[in-house]
């Protein structure tokens, strides 16, 4: 056998990409932020989506000249070294971007806990099943990944396209029962209640930045990588508007924002039954699963990168000898991940994780425009990403000041010890260096 055909065999395909991308951004956003949106945007939630979904493409876009140029599995951390000039700043944002990820990691695996355990029926055993279920979904899939790259790729399209088809099914079936005093008219709230809707709704965009982490693993990186990132945005937008505008459409706002989690599920009973109940908690389970498979593996890669750059303790370098797998890297953030679920208030968590990924996409533009010659973009799409991003991490800033001032100081203290962690670490390293010196 020729051994560069085992290696191309291992590569990742266009639709592999693409469902790598679509189960980062399903998996977490519309089951999780949906009731928020609503409850903050009123009849206009779709809207709200569709302002989130325009911010993300013109993000994606510089993502996609950003990869393009700078071909890493580091992704944004490679991309905000590359566009300062100070390794601290950069070091920073790759230590917060780790912690995102592990805190929307928590998120996914908390949500399929508690789907799982709503289709097994409430009882006393109730919490103890939502924290193993949690904890069994986040292993699944560390041994999924640890076993191969196309493992993961063939396990995410099967995912992805179940579960597409479950909310599409919900979408087309649940459009003949939208009631049109639930819609209509359709901005029944406030332009700042817009806003901050769509502020809150942005973290179900957050997945498509993972494509980028795969570039070396990937076919034909030229036309598949910037094709794989938009045409997840676009599908992603498509189920968004779809189901957001259904989900409202049969069930009132009070009513989204009492279920929380499950108004999906309890929106699809007007026209399902019961039925329709577990048909979507099935689907929550398969995109809070795919979510996770995709995440992971974007994650360790980026784990990697950053020992391999000397920002994480050497050991998360670690490799699979066979198989290019970040194998140590793979197994600490999952590790951290079933601590964050197990003991941790998800809700602090998720906004941190929400804010912190607006902030990596405010920096994401800002390195593109920067580096606006090197790679080949016109100035003003990242500009307008730029602005849109920074207007949307301000909204949602003040939004936790105003409603939630508990969780506002709690993500001020998590960026402060994020900061006092990364730069201990690298005054450590220069403390070694100079030891070395005078020895």
């Amino acid at each position: 056998m020729n051994p560069n055909h085992k290696g191309q065999a291992e590569k990742l395909d266009l639709k592999e990409l693409v469902a790598m991308g679509v189960g980062g951004m399903v998996g977490g956003g519309i089951f999780s932020v949906l009731g928020l949106s609503v409850g903050l945007a009123g009849h206009a939630a779709a809207v709200a989506f569709l302002i989130g979904g325009i911010i993300a493409l013109l993000t994606g876009y510089s993502y996609s000249k950003l990869g393009l140029k700078f071909r890493s599995d580091g992704g944004s951390f490679t991309y905000m070294e590359k566009s300062v000039k100070n390794p601290n700043v950069a070091a920073i944002g790759g230590w917060l971007l780790l912690v995102g990820y592990i805190g929307t990691l928590a998120l996914y695996s908390y949500t399929f806990g508690v789907y799982g355990t709503a289709m097994a029926g409430s009882n006393s055993y109730s919490s103890a099943i939502q924290h193993f279920l949690a904890s069994f979904v986040i292993l699944l899939f560390l041994g999924i990944n640890l076993y191969g790259i196309k493992a993961a790729g063939h396990t995410e399209i099967l995912i992805v396209m179940t579960k597409l088809i479950i909310l599409f099914l919900f979408a087309g079936m649940g459009l003949f029962f939208v009631k049109e005093n639930y819609v209509l008219p359709v901005f029944n709230k406030s332009a700042s209640n817009l806003l901050m809707g769509a502020a809150l709704i942005f973290v179900a965009y957050e997945g498509f930045e993972l494509i980028p982490n795969t570039v070396n693993e990937m076919k034909n990186p030229g036309r598949n990588l910037p094709k794989s990132i938009m045409l997840s945005i676009i599908i992603t937008i498509a189920v968004y508007l779809l189901v957001s505008f259904v989900a409202v459409g049969n069930l009132t706002p009070d009513k989204i924002a009492e279920y929380k989690e499950y108004a999906l599920a309890e929106a699809a009973k007007p026209f399902l039954g019961k039925t329709g109940f577990v048909l979507i908690s099935l689907g929550a389970l398969l995109s809070t699963a795919s979510a996770i498979n995709a995440t992971l593996f974007g994650t360790a890669r980026l784990g990697m990168v950053m020992a391999q750059d000397k920002d994480l303790p050497k050991i998360f370098s670690f490799k699979e000898r066979t198989k290019d797998i970040p194998w140590v890297s793979l197994t600490v953030i999952s590790l951290l991940t079933l601590v964050f679920v197990n003991i941790a208030d998800l809700t602090l968590i998720s906004s941190f994780a929400s804010s912190t990924f607006l902030l990596i996409f405010i920096f994401i533009n800002f390195s593109a425009i920067k580096l606006r010659k090197q790679i080949g973009i016109k100035t003003y799409y990242p500009i307008t990403g730029f602005v849109l991003s920074l207007l949307s991490w301000i909204v949602l800033i003040i939004y936790l000041w105003q409603n939630n001032e508990k969780g506002f100081i709690w993500l001020g203290i998590f960026y402060f010890a994020v900061i006092v962690a990364e730069l201990l670490f690298s005054e450590r390293r220069i403390f070694f260096i100079l030891r070395k010196r005078k020895e």
